[in-house]
């Protein structure tokens, strides 16, 4: 069994404008990002592990220095808190950690990338450029679509004979349903490219992210994604350590980054990839 774990950044809100009480008009975020992460059942613990290690070790000096002893489910991270002070100041466990510490929280989350055998799976969908009647709903089930194409193409070329389990943020509960009876759609018809479902199974699993370090760990991938992307700054130092964990294919052009699918063809980001991706296989390779 692999097991998938996926967040997202940005909002599901396919409106790039909004308009003020005055009448006047204001940019709203145009870029949604969704992540996930894949590695076999058997290596779980190998990422898990020295996660909640680094947890327990921080909850410790919190605990000496202030007299308080957070649970596990209050020591969640998520890439907005960990940028933005503001933010993290509102939660215990962060606005408690010197910036050392939460250094060196941060890097105990992404050295396991370095160090396991993960597969990373994106989707950006560029929201000015989807068509006007594209709801939120509609827009969160099509980068799922998406999503889960790049995964069973990877189950099936590199782990035949294995299933996969997708485990997702607990969104809301007509979130979850609406997504729930997409994917069984996808399962039984195929998807709108015609591909079925061998390797994934039945349907995803929803949990709070505070509960999940595969999930909060998505979260931080979808955001450097989300943030190359928003920027077109391929050369962001957090993208570029995620991308030797990417997907390529043996069965497509040696340039191309399978892992990585840009929303709706008609967006400019594609063709900006595309020529940047040349160079980044190029880097990774060597040649």
């Amino acid at each position: 069994m692999y097991l998938f774990y996926v967040d997202e950044s940005g909002t599901l809100d396919p409106k790039v404008t909004g308009v003020k009480k005055d009448g006047a008009t204001f940019d709203k975020e145009w870029l949604y990002s969704l992540t996930a992460f894949g590695l076999f059942e058997h290596k779980w613990r190998h990422f898990y592990n020295p996660i909640i290690g680094k947890k327990r070790e921080l909850i410790d000096r919190i605990a000496q220095r202030t007299g308080n002893r957070l649970e596990l489910s209050e020591c969640e991270i998520k890439s907005a808190w960990v940028r933005i002070p503001k933010r993290r100041a509102e939660h215990a466990f962060l606005a408690h950690l010197s910036p050392e510490e939460l250094t060196e929280l941060v890097e105990t989350y992404y050295s396991t990338i370095d160090r396991l055998p993960v597969r990373l799976f994106s989707v950006v969908v560029d929201k000015r450029h989807l068509r006007d009647h594209m709801d939120r709903n509609q827009l969160h089930r099509k980068a799922w679509e998406l999503l889960c194409e790049r995964i069973e193409l990877f189950m099936r070329e590199f782990h035949p004979k294995h299933k996969a389990l997708l485990v997702a943020d607990d969104v809301s509960k007509q979130d979850n349903i609406a997504l729930t009876m997409k994917h069984a759609y996808f399962l039984e018809c195929g998807t709108s490219c015609g591909l079925p479902f061998k390797s994934i199974i039945e349907t995803p699993f929803f949990v709070r992210s505070e509960l999940s370090e595969g999930v909060q760990l998505a979260d931080l991938c979808s955001y450097n994604v989300y943030r190359a992307f928003r920027e077109e700054d391929f050369d962001y130092p957090h993208f570029r350590r995620l991308l030797p964990k990417m997907y390529f294919s043996n069965n497509t052009h040696m340039n191309k980054i399978d892992g990585i699918k840009v929303f709706p063809d008609e967006s400019p980001l594609v063709e900006i990839f595309n020529k940047k991706s040349a160079l980044i296989t190029r880097a990774l390779s060597g040649r």
